[in-house]
């Protein structure tokens, strides 16, 4: 503001001074040409013109004398400049002076004299300045409220973000922001929610798997342990077959333990792509050894130049690995597997002969597991880890039933999509038994 006032005021005071000049050249002219008869004709004038607020004239003869009006005797070097027929303008001791000569037939009759103090130019800026001023301050005061009120509109919504993220760093992932119409901020804000809704996502998600992982896995392992104490209790058993049989399933179960909790955590990227083909045929000896013990087969049909599935070889393990294990317990006659394509994607059916799934067999196991149940993490933890993987566990009949997992196919040369399409069964119930 005060780059701007200081020159405008400067140039105030420099076009005031000149219009009183200007005021002044044309008062004294006026009396010039006024007093111009009496001058030549020898004689005083007696008479001067209205003059403006502030003017203080003089009249001189040819001689230099005053002879009217007030002014300095004796004349100063001004007058005797008009009477030589100069006319001027100076400050003269804090007076603005103008002079201007009576033009005679000859030579200058005499000498008019126009003079008015320069404080009296600035005492009628006041007014003005004091008008600058008060519109340079409401002006300021206008800024002031203008820049408060956009700052508040600004920092608010800063504070309520950094308030946001300070709760999302104590864990509170339930934490929205609202929107305080400022793209950038808007955009902050949705980052910031984006990422609260993923922690919160992830974070139910390892709690569930959690839960389901630890119930599931408790089961066996506590048989297992009866199995070998009861071992122990028989001395005519083979102690060291039943203790080589115990330790393996152990080991089993701890890979298990280990390969789900890495499963379990939200990964950026799928991995190399894997060979259903050989992940099945992997899987074949020692299941077909199981079921051959209660008199029963495994058929295992691999549709030929398959592609690799875009999953992660552990997660189709243990998603096939409950879909055997549910058959071997609670189904009946042949099993029989069947890797096929299906459109986008690789299929996996798992079927068995007997009189299918209870009638809601994806349901989560209950808080507190009694007796028997199923070696491996149960039907509701595979569906999930099926759709981890951008796939789907569906029942595609339930009697007899056939268990589908649909996993992506990575074709070469193309971008495997992260969540494929996957096609709807004719007939779907809830999964799992």
């Amino acid at each position: 503001m005060g780059l701007f006032g200081i020159p405008l005021a400067v140039g105030l005071v420099q076009y005031s001074l000149e219009d009183q000049e200007s005021v002044l050249q044309r008062t004294a002219s006026l009396t010039a040409r006024s007093v111009q008869s009496e001058l030549a004709r020898g004689d005083a004038p007696t008479v001067l013109p209205d003059l403006p607020t502030g003017v203080v004239l003089a009249v001189y003869d040819g001689d230099g004398d005053l002879v009217l009006g007030d002014g300095p005797e004796p004349a100063g070097d001004e007058i005797g400049r008009a009477l030589a027929g100069r006319g001027s303008h100076a400050t003269i001791d804090g007076d603005i002076v103008v002079t201007v000569p009576v033009t005679g037939r000859h030579d200058p009759d005499g000498a008019v004299r126009a003079a008015m103090p320069v404080s009296a130019v600035y005492a009628g800026l006041v007014p003005i300045w004091l008008g600058m001023a008060g519109l340079a301050g409401a002006v300021l005061v206008t800024v002031w409220l203008l820049a408060r009120r956009q700052a508040r509109r600004l920092a608010t919504p800063l504070e309520d973000l950094a308030g946001a993220a300070r709760r999302l760093g104590e864990g509170d992932f339930s934490v929205r922001t609202g929107r305080a119409g400022v793209a950038e901020i808007d955009q902050v804000g949705g980052a910031l929610d984006s990422t609260a809704e993923r922690l919160d996502a992830l974070l139910a998600r390892e709690r569930a798997f959690s839960q389901d992982a630890s119930h599931q896995l408790r089961t066996p392992l506590t048989g297992l342990r009866l199995r070998l104490e009861a071992a122990l209790d028989r001395p005519d058993a083979d102690l060291k077959a039943a203790l080589v049989a115990g330790i393996a399933e152990a080991d089993r179960l701890e890979r298990t333990i280990d390969e789900l909790l890495q499963l379990a955590r939200e990964r950026t990227g799928r991995g190399e792509p894997t060979d259903v083909d050989a992940l099945v045929r992997e899987l074949e000896p020692a299941r077909a050894e199981r079921l051959a013990v209660s008199g029963r087969g495994l058929v295992v049909d691999v549709a030929p130049q398959l592609p690799p599935a875009a999953a992660s070889a552990a997660a189709i393990r243990q998603v096939l690995g409950v879909l055997l294990d549910n058959a071997e317990v609670h189904g009946a006659g042949t099993v029989r597997i069947v890797v096929r394509e299906s459109g986008e994607a690789l299929a996996v059916d798992v079927a068995d002969q007997g009189a299918g799934p209870g009638p809601d067999p994806f349901a989560a196991p209950p808080e507190r597991a009694t007796g028997g149940g199923v070696h491996g993490i149960g039907l509701p933890l595979a569906r999930r880890l099926a759709e981890a993987e951008g796939g789907r566990l569906v029942l595609g009949r339930s009697v007899p039933p056939v268990f589908t997992l649909f996993v992506p196919a990575a074709w070469p040369e193309t971008v495997v999509e992260p969540a494929p399409v996957v096609p709807e069964p004719a007939e779907e119930v809830p999964l799992g038994r």
